[in-house]
């Protein structure tokens, strides 16, 4: 399935089901380019088990502000619609991995 593109219409019902990972990012930014790699891959490692998903902000203001994204990159995980943990700046693969490997326990 890899990586979702979510807009204001199929967000609310993405989140509300399991574990979603949500990358918050705009084509613009340096360090977005750095996370977007890991995100795509963490969607082939994690896929059936997490969701893996991005907002690009720049389409989408109203969920950026919504979620109170101050600063891209930021990577939200939800469970059940419910935020869980947030993510502000480039994270290494691994601390990314660390909270999916819970999320999907």
């Amino acid at each position: 399935m890899g990586t979702l593109h979510l807009t204001a219409e199929n967000f609310s019902e993405t989140i509300s089901n399991g574990s979603v990972l949500v990358d918050f990012w705009a084509d613009w930014c340096g360090p977005c380019r750095t996370v977007g790699p890991i995100i795509d891959k963490l969607a082939e490692e994690y896929e059936g088990r997490v969701t893996v998903a991005k907002v690009d902000v720049e389409n989408e203001k109203k969920l950026a502000i919504r979620f109170k994204v101050m600063s891209i990159p930021t990577v939200v995980l939800f469970k059940d619609g419910i935020e869980t943990k947030r993510f502000v700046g480039v994270q290494p693969k691994d601390t990314y991995k660390a909270e999916l490997d819970k999320a999907s326990a």
